[in-house]
């Protein structure tokens, strides 16, 4: 599945949820909280998607809809603060992609929706109960990417038989990495 396609069902998302909040106050203009850990720059095209996505749903910025950004240019450390400011916003919904901001949001509010992009390990990180009943106010995609660690050193040691070692590149800091190692482990 392409981001496009990613951030359109994102959207899809976002805006029930909004729309809702509509119905119950029909002079409020929506807002959306958006939490990049990355920077604006880093994230262009995924940004104009959402736009795009917004612009198909009938939402203007800045005229039926306002989104609230916040990026931490890669530094973990001040995804908290900012998750902070978005909730003191008393934004309707938040969108993010990292299980560190998802976390990050949890934590600063219990009752903001929370639609999340392509996260690994959600239940092991709690950010929802089980895929069947999510609870809590976090919901959103995953990528599941843990279960095809098998087929990529199946496919290695096809390409190269006599391999008998490998090399793993991973950030620990990130909750999901300790997670994907064990998942690799046991692959391998």
């Amino acid at each position: 599945m392409g981001m496009k396609t990613i951030i359109v069902l994102l959207i899809g998302l976002v805006l029930a949820s909004v729309r809702l909040a509509e119905a119950q106050q029909p002079n409020k203009i929506p807002r959306i909280g958006l939490l990049g850990v990355a920077s604006a720059s880093a994230l262009t095209g995924q940004l104009d998607a959402f736009r795009q996505g917004l612009r198909e749903l009938g939402y203007i910025e800045g005229k039926n809809i306002v989104v609230e950004y916040r990026y931490a240019d890669a530094k973990a450390d001040r995804v908290p603060e900012l998750a902070a400011e978005l909730v003191d916003l008393k934004v309707d919904i938040i969108v993010t992609y990292q299980t560190l901001s998802v976390l990050a949001l949890k934590k600063a509010s219990a009752t903001i929706p929370i639609v999340f992009a392509m996260l690994s390990f959600p239940v092991e990180n709690g950010i929802i109960a089980s895929f069947a009943r999510p609870g809590g106010n976090a919901t959103g995609l995953t990528v599941l990417s843990e279960e095809l660690n098998g087929k990529r050193l199946e496919l290695l040691k096809e390409t190269a038989p006599k391999i008998t070692r490998i090399g793993v590149l991973s950030n620990l800091a990130n909750p999901t990495q300790p997670l994907e190692w064990k998942e690799i482990q046991a692959a391998a």
